[in-house]
């Protein structure tokens, strides 16, 4: 069996075969002699023989584990007490049959429609691994428990706490050519997410295909608002109505996409299979009742409890963070406020206190969580501007003198300070709702595009150099150790130069990303109809996002590890909801506005509450008719990649009925030949008296009357003789 090379491999390309890196910090342990006597530059500090014991048990664990699971392993000086171990398949095969193996479990759990060739080296050939696959397939090894066949190696796990990171490689050549290529495109091709795939995994191509149908998808209502924003003003009804049709359709049709994605990808259903947390602790062992096996059980009772805690959660993160940003929503009618909460850090904890057993199930349950807080955070502003301030501006404002103390070192005079008391004296500000939502639609996102791709890349160099002076400076004292490249193969320098510096590197987070795309779409859906050019600036930001991000990739953030992932999760389900409150939003704002945009004035009396309960009331249900109809008609499309899942299901239905008539050929209902001559009047009569002693059934008494083929021929051809007699003949001859 030849080895399986990963199609359009580049491992070897520059990487010398390197699989994976795991970064082995011995930190303050020492230095020790079996790995000293190769690398001698390691420092020059002294230690006792414990550390120097400890580290070197700690690193002969590592390196057996690894061999254990059929990995190959070379270590080579790292920096600041770094070892860096390179790991990769000692055998092409045994990862072949690995391959193989998930190939079967997946067909198994209903994720390929095809079973894979009997021959592992035929279904290899027919479908070779990704570069992808492969680094999936060592990271299970590496990673996975003992009893799943994996050396359990988790960096900074039980017993693993020298391990600081376990990483990929970066393909240098794939990633300049990603560059070059997608800055000279508006749009990805196909072709294009599949190369993404086949090097990244799944959940990162997924999200680059959402970001390429988002913007695709934009470019209509950026035409549609430009417009509106140039013939019909703020507050359009047009441009509402538009809008919410607009996000019902992208809805419907990015769950289409994902379904073909998955088929096309072959990752249709791998949620199911699920991957059990490290982390979960389980109550008790039971039998599975199905399997037989014994299985780790958490009670769902308990952990439907913990999970009840989400509802405290949500009204302390609503109580918390909407006390303090309607604090310095009152603090900015004076001047404007900044808010960053701590919240995050305990919704993290709440979710490991709800001991989820899968990864997929803790994800959800923080993706969640998650929502809510960027939900208030990003949008209680402008709904308190657009719900608060405007109907009931003349109310509160006389009560804002409390924060006059917050201005108070910045006044020149008791008059800056003075709220007006009455109503008559405050003129509210029609602007304020338009430039708050100019500014988190067009500023926020030139400032976040700032701190994700230009300040890291900034602050990578910096403390780039700043270690390089800082380390002339101690030579020049004479008290610096050897730089970590000092006694490097000349050959090597340039490759473990380029290794160094990836290991510094932050690890990339899809998460972050998506989060910040669903974020966007819920101020196009939720605030858009108050300034119409809000789809102009995502199309600009998101045709920036989508080559910064794989800037950021390629170049900022370590190689990911490659997951697989059948949609973008959970928060698909945040854009339906965005969706369906932006139908009842955009018709409020709609309602409120609709006189040239300066809204109530600030008087709650100028809005009929009838009015808007009922505009709310028929906005929401004509979304949903609107959806049905949408969702139906997009059901009806058909597309190369649905055809061909049809046609595996057909293929696999066909090739079961052949075997199955194969199988049954041999077996037919025709008696052996003489079975007639069996029937006599005596063994007629002997079945007939045990048929009458024995309780049958009628139906068995009517199937029992005709024994075999021939006598059913010779009954029949008596029927057909009583009602043609043979005189009948000589009739029609006269």
């Amino acid at each position: 069996m030849s080895s399986p090379k990963a199609s359009g491999n580049s491992l070897s390309q520059g990487n010398y075969g390197t699989d994976y890196v795991v970064v082995y910090r011995f930190h303050d342990l020492g230095i020790f002699h079996p790995i000293s006597s190769f690398i001698p530059n390691l420092g020059s500090r002294t230690f006792s023989d414990a550390d120097r014991d400890e580290a070197t048990a700690g690193f002969e664990k590592l390196i057996t584990e690894l061999g254990k699971v059929g990995l190959q392993t070379e270590v080579r000086n790292g920096d600041e007490q770094r070892l860096l171990v390179f790991v990769r398949a000692a055998d092409d095969r045994v990862l072949g049959t690995a391959a193989y193996r998930s190939r079967v479990k997946d067909w198994l759990y209903g994720i390929r429609q095809a079973q894979p060739d009997k021959e592992t080296q035929v279904a290899l050939t027919a479908e070779p691994l990704t570069e992808a696959e492969r680094l999936r397939l060592v990271y299970h090894n590496i990673t996975a428990p003992a009893s799943e066949g994996g050396a359990n190696i988790v960096p900074g796990g039980n017993g693993w706490k020298e391990v600081e990171a376990i990483f990929p490689l970066h393909d240098h050549q794939k990633n300049k050519s990603w560059i070059s290529d997608w800055s000279r495109k508006t749009f990805l091709t196909t072709e294009d997410l599949d190369d993404i795939r086949n090097q990244l995994g799944e959940k990162i191509a997924y999200y680059f295909a959402f970001l390429q149908s988002y913007f695709a998808f934009l470019m209509f209502p950026a035409a549609f608002g430009f417009s509106c924003w140039v013939l019909l003003g703020h507050y359009s009804p047009v441009y509402a109505i538009v809008n919410g049709l607009w996000s019902i359709v992208f809805v419907e049709w990015w769950k289409r996409q994902e379904a073909d994605l998955a088929i096309r990808w072959g990752v249709r259903g791998v949620s199911s299979i699920l991957d059990k947390r490290r982390s979960f602790q389980h109550e008790k062992e039971i039998v599975d009742p199905v399997t037989g096996e014994t299985i780790q059980f958490f009670p769902s009772s308990k952990r439907i409890q913990r999970q009840l805690l989400q509802i405290p959660f949500a009204l302390l993160a609503g109580v918390a963070l909407g006390a303090i940003i309607a604090t310095c929503f009152g603090i900015e009618i004076f001047i404007s406020e900044v808010y960053d909460g701590p919240l995050k850090n305990f919704a993290s904890r709440l979710t490991d206190y709800e001991n989820y057993e899968t990864q997929e199930s803790h994800d959800i349950a923080m993706t969640q969580k998650v929502f809510v807080l960027n939900f208030i955070t990003s949008y209680l502003g402008i709904f308190l501007t657009a719900f608060v301030y405007v109907p009931f501006a003349t109310i509160i404002v006389p009560y804002l003198d409390v924060f006059s103390l917050t201005v108070k070192p910045f006044a020149t005079d008791e008059k800056q300070m003075q709220t007006p008391q009455t109503a008559e004296a405050f003129q509210i500000n029609p602007d304020r709702l338009r430039k708050q939502v100019i500014y988190f639609t067009v500023t926020a996102q030139i400032v976040n595009f700032a701190l994700e791709t230009i300040v890291p890349f900034l602050k990578r160099k910096g403390t780039s150099k700043f270690k390089a002076m800082q380390h002339e400076r101690a030579a020049k004292k004479g008290g610096a150790a050897p730089i970590a490249a000092a006694n490097d193969i000349p050959e090597e320098k340039a490759f473990l130069a380029r290794v160094r510096s990836e290991a510094d590197l932050d690890d990339y987070d899809v998460t972050s990303d998506l989060r910040e795309m669903v974020v966007q779409y819920g101020y196009l859906t939720l605030f858009s109809v108050v300034w119409p050019l809000v789809p102009v600036s995502f199309l600009v930001n998101n045709w920036l996002e989508l080559r910064s991000d794989t800037f950021k990739i390629t170049v900022e953030c370590k190689r990911p590890t490659p997951q697989r992932a059948d949609s973008i999760g959970p928060w698909l389900d945040s854009l339906g909801f965005f969706s369906w409150l932006g139908s009842i939003t955009t018709a409020a704002l709609v309602y409120m506005f609709s006189d040239g945009g300066l809204g109530p004035d600030g008087n709650p009396s100028a809005i009929k509450g009838w009015a808007l309960l009922l505009t709310i009331f028929f906005a929401e249900h004509i979304y949903l008719l609107v959806r049905i109809g949408v969702r139906t008609a997009i059901s009806k499309m058909d597309s190369p990649n649905m055809q061909k899942d049809r046609a595996e299901k057909y293929m696999v239905r066909k090739r079961y009925l052949e075997e199955t008539m194969d199988t049954g050929k041999g077996a037919t209902t025709t008696p052996p030949q003489g079975i007639e001559s069996s029937i006599s009047r005596k063994s007629l009569e002997d079945e007939a008296r045990d048929a009458s002693l024995k309780d049958s059934k009628p139906e068995d008494r009517f199937w029992a009357r005709q024994r075999g083929v021939a006598e059913v021929v010779r009954v029949g051809r008596g029927y057909i003789d009583g009602a043609m007699p043979a005189g009948n003949e000589t009739k029609k001859g006269k």
